[in-house]
């Protein structure tokens, strides 16, 4: 059983990298945008819709990714590097009766970018097998890591983009503080697509194709996650034919329609489709102004399977809740349908700057949501984002990573290896945070509201970033007497913070602190979690022996317990 469990695990991982890395021999550019129905800020509805172009001929509502991307200095440039890692852990339950564990942790990583005049490529993965000597419990297994993978197949027209995410998180909104003391979720991702952008004359002509996968292994005894998810396989398409104004035509304008689909595998199959189809219009007001508005028809579904049933029609209740019928219709979870409009300005005083902002009518009442990309300079920058929309965790997930910037630091917990709440741009280009996805692992659909900032810079010897978020999540769930239910709505606040500093050629020192607060409709008491790490580094031979040394204290507080533990790392790290 062990064995299956790790080669299952090693084939999820493969997949994961190799999906990423052999899309490097495809061809294509651009960042894909932020595919399908209803992704917070790309080319479905939720972000504006694929909108009409502006005077500059750009999409007046491309995603901010594909347009840093397609502005790329064509530098060839390789830096790839492996290594080896060991170091000694202690680790203190500082709360009454806790006890002091020390192990050894013993890794194993590659850090990689790659760019040529067709490809972009940027790996950071590491593995981890943390040994306890004392018999605590701690033996364990550790991936972290982030692939994205950008080729032009016809440089300008048709490009390629693959990705990959192995992270872990605490579960009920923990998803900092993730120590190797306590059972966690792993969590994986993978994803593929191809996007068109070219042109008939003075059509704009887009489309864009986009399959994904998560999986997801919950190591804490009696989770209820197990019988909600286990993995998705998201697939969504868009394609929109348009025309800029001022070429005859003082009106740009975009047709565009986008479709949707995930299945969920767990005890209950959950399914979620959503199509949607509308006009939008760009009316220039000055040379930097805008105003743009848009219509259009949308559909959205989800199902689960329905409960075995008495024969009256209630759930029947066994040992471990109600039990899937197959042989029964499915069960309709959401069924929203019907028009959507909004109205809002596109405003670009300068190309270091862009801000959207719409309210409309969708889901039923009315959404507001909006967007603002600032470079102060070439090495500061901030991305500040309003989201509403209808989604699932595996396209929320992926929605998130892939809209990433090329160009990120992976920010890891110096303890355990972990990737942060946060990844920050080192061009200035913000970043972008997970967050708001991993606090919530469900196969439910959700409908999600709410904003985030990240800031990311670099000045003279200093780098730094900040990543703040807000989500508030409904979900989509049967209400059904005798059933026990999940919680209905929750939201979470998160705030993440990383400061670090060159102290000479050959050493660095980094502090990384975060906070969040995460609560729900069934527990009165929020889940509260604390921390912060600092850790040093210098380089001893050559410079390909490292010295290491960190410490940290996290703290977790659900309202009845509250669990503080303390953490100090000492070791060596061997690059080749």
């Amino acid at each position: 059983m062990k064995t299956e469990l790790a080669l299952t695990r090693l084939a999820r991982l493969s997949l994961m990298l190799g999906a990423a890395l052999a899309a490097a021999t495809a061809a294509q550019a651009q960042d894909t945008p932020r595919l399908g129905y209803g992704g917070y800020a790309g080319n479905g509805p939720s972000g504006g819709s694929e909108s009409a172009q502006d005077g500059n001929g750009q999409e007046a509502d491309a995603p901010r990714s594909n347009r840093r991307r397609s502005n790329r200095p064509e530098r060839v440039r390789t830096d790839v590097s492996a290594y080896l890692e060991v170091a000694q852990v202690l680790s203190a339950d500082l709360d009454s009766g806790g006890e002091t564990l020390t192990y050894t942790s013993v890794a194993a990583g590659v850090d990689g970018t790659v760019q040529t005049r067709r490809v972009t490529a940027q790996l950071s993965y590491r593995y981890e097998r943390d040994i306890d000597w004392q018999d605590g419990g701690i033996d364990r297994d550790a991936h972290a890591g982030l692939a994205m993978v950008n080729v032009q197949v016809v440089p300008g027209a048709l490009q390629i983009d693959a990705g990959g995410l192995a992270t872990r998180t605490g579960g009920e909104g923990r998803v900092f503080g993730v120590t190797n003391r306590t059972s966690n979720v792993d969590v994986y991702s993978a994803y593929v697509g191809p996007t068109l952008s070219t042109h008939a004359g003075p059509l704009a002509i887009n489309a864009s194709y986009r399959l994904g996968s998560v999986w997801v292994d919950d190591h804490r005894p009696n989770s209820p996650l197990n019988e909600d998810f286990d993995h998705a396989t998201a697939q969504s398409a868009t394609a929109s034919i348009g025309m800029a104004p001022g070429r005859g035509f003082p009106i740009g304008w975009t047709v565009g329609a986008g479709y949707a689909r995930e299945d969920t595998s767990g005890r209950f199959d959950q399914q979620f489709d959503g199509m949607y189809v509308r006009g939008d219009v760009v009316v220039p007001v000055t040379a930097t102004l805008a105003l743009t508005a848009g219509v259009g028809y949308e559909d959205i579904q989800s199902s689960q399977l329905d409960f075995v049933r008495d024969v009256n029609g209630f759930p029947v209740i066994g040992p471990n809740g109600p039990s899937p019928d197959p042989s029964a219709p499915r069960l309709l979870t959401y069924d929203q349908s019907g028009l959507m409009y909004d109205g809002g300005i596109i405003w670009r005083p300068g190309p270091r700057t862009e801000l959207q902002a719409r309210a409309g009518h969708r889901y039923g009442g009315t959404t507001y949501t909006g967007s603002l990309d600032h470079r102060f300079n070439e090495h500061q920058g901030v991305h500040v984002e309003v989201f509403d929309t209808v989604e699932t965790f595996g396209r929320a997930l992926t929605n998130d990573y892939a809209g990433m910037p090329v160009d990120v630091d992976v920010n890891r917990d110096p303890l355990t290896g972990g990737l942060g709440g946060c990844a920050f741009s080192r061009g200035g280009q913000g970043g972008g945070c997970f967050d708001r996805s991993l606090s919530a692992i469900t196969g439910s659909t959700f409908r999600a509201r709410g904003g985030s900032l990240v800031f990311s810079g670099e000045r003279g010897l200093w780098s730094y970033g900040l990543g703040a978020g807000y989500v508030h999540r409904r979900y989509a769930r049967p209400a059904v007497a005798g059933v026990a239910s999940f919680a209905q709505s929750d939201e979470v606040w998160s705030f993440y913070g990383s400061l670090a500093r060159q102290l000479s050629r050959t050493s660095e020192i980094s502090l990384d602190a975060f906070a969040s607060w995460y609560s729900n409709d069934v527990d009165p008491d929020t889940v509260r979690t604390l921390g912060a790490t600092l850790g040093y580094n210098r380089s001893l031979f050559l410079e390909r022996l490292r010295l290491m040394a960190a410490v940290g204290i996290y703290n977790t507080d659900d309202g009845i317990d509250s669990a503080t533990t303390a953490s100090a790392l000492g070791g060596l790290r061997y690059t080749f």
